[in-house]
Formats: C-alpha cells, sequence, structure tokens
C-alpha cells in the first residue's frame, strides 16, 4: 500500500472548473528516501522502510548514523515503514514522491491531533450543565460520579475532566483533489488533524475507494 509521510502547511480554498469553492487542507508531501527493504528471510516480515525530510546528521544517534551510510543516503528526521502491494518492486536509495497518488482518489490521513490541555467534563465530553439559577454550586461541576451506597466508588473509565487532545486521529475517505508535482504538495479535502508543521502520514483508503 502506497504511503507518505508529509507535513500540513495549512488550509485554503480552490475553485473547481463548475465555480464551487472547494476548502482544501495543504500538505507538502514527501520526498521520501527508500533507506531499507525488509525480508521475511531476514527480518520476519516484508515492508518497505522510508526516511522523510532531511536533518543535521548531529541530531541522530549513531546506530542511525551507521543505518543512513549504509544506505548511503542523507539522514533524515522521521522514518517510517509500509506493506507494498503484490507486484511492486523498490530498491535502496529510490525517491517516492506525490506522483505515487491519483488525483480524485480517497485518502486515509493519520496525524496527532491539537493538544488542549486539562478541560472540564463539559468541553471534553459534551455534558450537559447544572442549573445557572442563583445559588446553584453545580453549575459546569460534574455531578455525581457512583452511588454512594453501593458501589461505594467510581468506576475506571469514568468521563471526567482532564488531559484532552493530542491523540493519533485517523480521518478516512478523504478525497484528493489535486496534486501538485513541482511543489511536492497535495490537496485533499476539509480538514485533517493537527496544526500548521504537523506530521502526517497519507496512504490510499483502505475502504470506500472509488473503483
Amino acid at each position: 500500500m502506497k504511503t507518505l509521510l508529509g507535513k500540513k502547511v495549512g488550509m485554503t480554498q480552490i475553485f473547481t472548473e463548475a465555480g464551487e469553492i472547494v476548502p482544501v487542507t495543504v500538505i507538502e508531501a514527501g520526498p521520501m528516501t527508500v533507506t531499507q527493504i525488509k525480508t521475511v528471510e531476514t527480518d520476519g516480515y516484508s515492508a518497505v522502510q522510508v526516511g522523510f525530510q532531511d536533518t543535521k546528521p548531529h541530531r541522530v544517534n549513531k546506530p542511525l548514523t551507521g543505518h543512513f551510510n549504509k544506505a548511503g543516503v542523507t539522514v533524515k528526521k522521521h522514518l517510517t515503514e509500509f506493506i507494498p502491494d503484490e507486484g511492486d518492486s523498490y530498491e535502496i536509495g529510490q525517491i517516492l514522491t506525490v506522483t505515487e497518488f491519483e488525483e480524485g482518489k480517497k485518502l486515509d490521513v493519520t496525524g496527532v491531533s491539537k493538544g488542549k490541555g486539562t478541560q472540564g467534563n463539559i468541553k471534553r465530553h459534551g455534558h450537559h450543565r447544572g442549573p445557572m439559577t442563583h445559588g446553584s454550586k453545580h453549575k459546569r461541576l460534574p455531578g455525581a460520579l457512583a452511588a454512594g451506597t453501593y458501589p461505594s466508588r467510581v468506576f475506571k473509565g469514568n468521563a471526567g475532566p482532564g488531559r484532552m487532545g493530542r491523540d493519533t486521529v485517523t480521518v478516512q475517505n478523504v478525497v484528493l483533489v489535486k496534486v501538485i508535482e513541482d511543489r511536492n504538495l497535495l490537496l485533499v479535502k476539509g480538514a485533517v488533524p493537527g496544526g500548521k508543521g504537523g506530521l502526517l502520514r497519507i496512504k490510499y483508503a483502505v475502504k470506500g475507494q472509488d473503483k
């Protein structure tokens, strides 16, 4: 399955040939370099390891430096793997770009959502507030969490205040509106997880793909 790592540039809008406005997210995807070919004989499974975004050599440890030197590629900031489609062949040092994807196809985009810090139960879980009348002490409080006599405790996993956001999120079946090859850009319809500059993993949708 073809996979690219990319960086979220931001959101904008474009016009279709019919004059309709389409909100899109701009993703700077690739280029990626194949750093290792994993096989069942040597690694126990088949996969293609790729590196994305050049970085300074002193920012990686010695084992990774040796790994990149063995492959004959520059030091990369991010490494990931994907399982190739049947019949596809790759070689070490090969460059993967946005030309791997076709306009009009559907993608699954994975990223880390924006962190919201510690939030209350209303914002975090959408709970209702208490009465806003004079003297009320439960306007935005969680309220009763458990019965007093039995079980006399709060069950694990109870929805309440706490850390919100900064989770790995995947949006499925996002339409690839446009590919700009000379600038390594993908324009996908709608929003994707994370803020500007966030790392994204883009691949063809598993379900809902147009035949």
